[in-house]
């Protein structure tokens, strides 16, 4: 009788000393869903308590869990390469979920949740529509670990992520091992819900890692480039002239001040010079006229010492400034001189030293 009582004694403070280390695992995983915290007499009997309630035998009672992970397997396996991304990636690891499961005859029904999202993403990645990143609510799992999704969802919200294979494969399957381990923690298992939570954990570095190998590097950003140079063709060439003997001194006195400019910025690496006529014209003598005061401004550049590239073309009556609707033709041509004109386009780079 003394042997009895001691027995049970200590059998009593075995389960109060357990009790202790499953109630501590429980609260380090922050779970989430109230069931999961009633223990004893406590516990409802409920779908989301774990229950087998009536709709959850119809669902799953004709699931075919002997073949089914073969048969989804083949099928991703033949999309090739077009299963090398994040859904693709995730469909394997709720496969891997579910095999591991079943090895370990779990009859909780997160195998057959976890097949049924495997065949969900593969058929989506078949037919190329119903694809979405949002995890499931599973039944059979609670939600652990709010800060460790925190950071995964972080990870996955990165821009970089879209582009990273990589990162796109160790996101997928801490996805699917956090809702694992929840699944853990709704059967009171909170020691293996604590290792797998632990295994995303040393994980999430590598994510990282990944994102940073895949981010692009910083382009250091060049100097902003000069306005655009606008010369009035009016104030720069004698009217319908467009040679170096037809610029006006005050044409002259603008591309000497420009090179001074130029070479003061140290940092000019191409030039460009578009030449414009009004409407005016044939567009066989605006195009010649353009032409000429465009190679007339860059041999003026050139001359005065500018060494950067200077290209130069006539661009006619194109791209009209503008709005002129005068029938007088003097007033008209008043009108139209913001066409009549030589546009400079300044590149510039860092400056050398």
């Amino acid at each position: 009788m003394k042997h009895s009582l001691m027995t049970r004694t200590c059998i009593a403070l075995s389960a109060l000393v357990a009790g202790c280390t499953s109630t501590a695992s429980r609260d380090a995983l922050q779970v989430q869903n109230p069931t999961v915290l009633l223990r004893g007499v406590d516990t409802t009997q409920d779908n989301a308590a774990g229950a087998a309630t009536p709709a959850w035998l119809d669902q799953y009672r004709t699931a075919d869990n002997t073949h089914a992970p073969d048969s989804i397997q083949k099928r991703l396996d033949a999309l090739g390469p077009h299963k090398d991304n994040y859904f693709g990636f995730k469909a394997q690891c709720w496969l891997d979920a579910a095999r591991e499961e079943r090895s370990h005859w779990n009859h909780w029904g997160f195998v057959e949740e976890a097949l049924r999202e495997a065949s969900r993403l593969t058929t989506a990645l078949e037919t190329g529509g119903g694809l979405y990143a949002e995890n499931p609510d599973l039944r059979t799992a609670a939600v652990v670990r709010p800060d460790i999704w925190k950071q995964i969802l972080t990870a996955k919200a990165a821009p970089a992520f879209a582009s990273c294979s990589q990162a796109q494969r160790l996101t997928a399957c801490s996805e699917v091992e956090m809702i694992h381990a929840g699944h853990e923690a709704w059967t009171r298992d909170f020691k293996g819900s604590t290792q797998r939570v632990d295994d995303v954990t040393k994980r999430l570095p590598q994510i990282d890692a990944a994102l940073a190998a895949c981010t692009p590097p910083v382009v250091p950003q060049t100097a902003e480039p000069a306005p655009k140079v606008t010369l009035q063709s009016d104030a720069t060439f004698a009217f319908d002239r467009g040679d170096i003997a037809g610029l006006l001194p005050e044409g002259r006195a603008r591309l000497d001040q420009l090179i001074r400019e130029v070479k003061q910025a140290g940092d000019v690496t191409a030039i460009r010079v578009d030449g414009y006529t009004d409407r005016l014209g044939s567009s066989t003598h605006n195009a010649r006229l353009s032409t000429i005061r465009a190679e007339t401004v860059k041999r003026y550049l050139a001359a005065g010492g500018v060494d950067a590239p200077i290209s130069a073309r006539g661009m006619g009556a194109t791209n009209p400034l503008a709005q002129c609707d005068e029938r007088e033709r003097e007033s008209l041509i008043r009108c139209l001189a913001p066409d009549r004109r030589v546009e400079l386009s300044i590149k510039r780079g860092e400056s050398a030293r």
